[in-house]
């Protein structure tokens, strides 16, 4: 039994405008020690379906459906008291900001102490020095004094130390980062990645990573989901995605990575923009931005199916297989003669 089995997860918001279908048919499932990446362009559902799993959305204006299996228990129907036992102690998340995580007016050290008490029947002493060990543990320098510090008091990466500490200090078998190194520099970026490879050795949790950067995805994970306007486009494996991806938004993306040829004077870009999830596209919803568009993908909205060479493999696109095919063969060219060069 895999440790988060999520079967066709949808959810919708209302709005004044109308409903915005965020997340639209999303299957995957995560086993223990395994990392997940995520990736897609701002808004196209990567957060709400990880948020609609934990349980975080609004329930004023929300509507979800599907399954999201822990460990074979259903957490869309889970009652509320239930779903605080979870999480924070068998699931944790790290928030894209850390300074709007943290509680500005508590110490580092009381907000860990609380994190621990939550969930386990310990003294504050005991607490306290469970908190001490963790922020050892994730590469906070002077950590017997900085615990009684405030949030204010410590750098961008210095505080994202601390939530991964706050999010495993009570080793969840679940961790979930939504853009763990957004708004960080590139050497505190390979930090805070590297830290959290070693921890999920040391601990043996589970990661969902929620990115739009396919380095970090390709550093980090096992598996890869390509998301595009609330819908899976591209499933599979890091090494397949990359060296055979199928898919023209996935090609679009890795296309537009920056590259070191002299001759290149500016990146490359999809063209247009994401469609509105209030009136998403018919057919295919990437065809007004796709170069390989045909009169099918405007009509009939392909399905997630999977790919001759690979059942694993999934991917919802109109072209066939020799067009795909190719299409990698170039990219993965591209790529190897930039390194080679």
């Amino acid at each position: 039994m895999a440790l988060l089995e999520v079967k066709d997860l949808r959810t919708s918001f209302k709005t004044e405008d109308g409903i915005v279908k965020a997340v639209d048919g999303v299957s995957f499932s995560v086993e223990k020690g395994q990392t997940l990446g995520i990736v897609g362009e701002s808004g196209c559902g990567k957060s709400v379906t990880c948020l609609t799993i934990m349980g975080l959305n609004s329930k004023r204006n929300t509507t979800s459906s599907g399954e999201a299996l822990w460990k074979g228990k259903d957490l869309l129907t889970m009652k509320h008291r239930e779903l605080r036992e979870i999480r924070g102690d068998d699931m944790s998340m790290i928030f894209q900001d850390p300074m709007t995580s943290l509680n500005p007016v508590h110490t580092i050290g009381k907000q860990l102490v609380e994190a621990v008490q939550l969930h386990r029947d310990v003294t504050g002493r005991v607490a306290r020095a469970r908190a001490l060990e963790l922020l050892k543990a994730v590469g906070i320098p002077k950590a017997e004094t900085r615990i009684d510090d405030y949030p204010h008091q410590f750098s961008g990466g210095m505080r994202q130390r601390v939530m991964i500490a706050m999010a495993l200090v009570n080793d969840p078998d679940l961790l979930i980062a939504d853009e763990p190194t957004t708004a960080l520099d590139v050497t505190t970026q390979a930090q805070i990645l590297n830290l959290m490879k070693r921890l999920q050795q040391d601990f043996g949790s589970a990661i969902i990573i929620i990115t739009h950067d396919l380095g970090v995805v390709a550093e980090t994970a096992d598996d890869v989901l390509v998301m595009y306007a609330a819908k899976v486009v591209e499933q599979a494996n890091v090494s397949d995605l990359f060296n055979r991806p199928q898919h023209p938004y996935t090609w679009g993306l890795m296309g537009s990575l920056p590259r070191l040829e002299a001759d290149t004077e500016r990146l490359v870009q999809i063209p247009g923009q994401p469609p509105s999830l209030l009136r998403p596209p018919s057919g295919c919803r990437f065809h007004p931005r796709c170069p390989y568009v045909m009169n099918i993908c405007r009509e009939t909205e392909p399905g997630l199916d999977p790919t001759q060479r690979d059942p694993a493999h999934l991917q919802r696109c109109h072209l066939d297989e020799e067009t795909k095919e190719r299409e990698a063969a170039k990219l993965l060219e591209a790529t190897m003669a930039e390194a080679a060069g």
